[in-house]
């Protein structure tokens, strides 16, 4: 069950991210958070898991190191852990995006497993929300990515592949389901079936 220690990263989180938007949709960020949140407790996550999930883009996003200090202080060592292999840049500015992006997938295969749990619902979250706005919005969805449409197809493709290195589990499947879907709808060669 989730204690006060949840509810007390809630508020913290909500608090960090109250002035973030999500690129493009202009959805408040901690919107993401809680999505994050819950695919990682429906996948199982115990409740610093469930925390770091939450927390997963404070270090990156909201402050670097002193945001690292700051959730340690509040939630211990094991979720400072979690959120740190979530975690592509601390730095200000960031490195460059491929940069970033292909250290990230370097450390997947050595990551714990509750750093993959977190890292995996936050991956499928954000596969889940391009295959929903590549739906209603279609190419013009790849303008909010910094990898645009190429970089951004070959990065959760290239996530899938070291996720799947790991072992097999329902959620890294889940993963690939949804990312091959965008790979169909988002290929040259789609095949459009007439309107019955």
């Amino acid at each position: 069950m989730l204690s006060e220690r949840f509810t007390a990263a809630l508020t913290y989180a909500t608090q960090l991210h109250a002035n973030q938007v999500r690129k493009g949709s202009g959805v408040p960020y901690i919107a993401h958070l809680l999505g994050v949140a819950s695919i990682a407790l429906e996948y199982g996550a115990n409740e610093d898991e469930a925390i770091a999930a939450l927390l997963h883009d404070a270090i990156e996003d909201q402050g670097g190191a002193a945001t690292r200090s700051e959730i340690r202080h509040r939630f211990g060592d094991n979720v400072t852990a979690i959120v740190d292999g979530c975690t592509d840049t601390d730095t200000t500015p960031k490195p460059p995006w491929r940069q970033r992006k292909e250290a990230y997938i370097a450390h997947i295969p050595t990551a714990s497993p509750s750093v993959l749990l977190v890292s995996l619902a936050d991956k499928l979250y954000n596969a889940q929300s391009i295959l929903k706005d590549y739906r209603v919005l279609g190419e013009s969805v790849w303008e909010r990515f910094q990898g645009r449409k190429e970089g951004t197809l070959w990065y959760y493709r290239a996530l899938v592949d070291a996720f799947k290195k790991t072992g097999t589990t329902v959620i890294i499947e889940e993963l690939e389901r949804v990312v091959a879907q965008i790979e169909v709808l988002a290929s040259p060669e789609k095949i459009l079936f007439p309107q019955k």
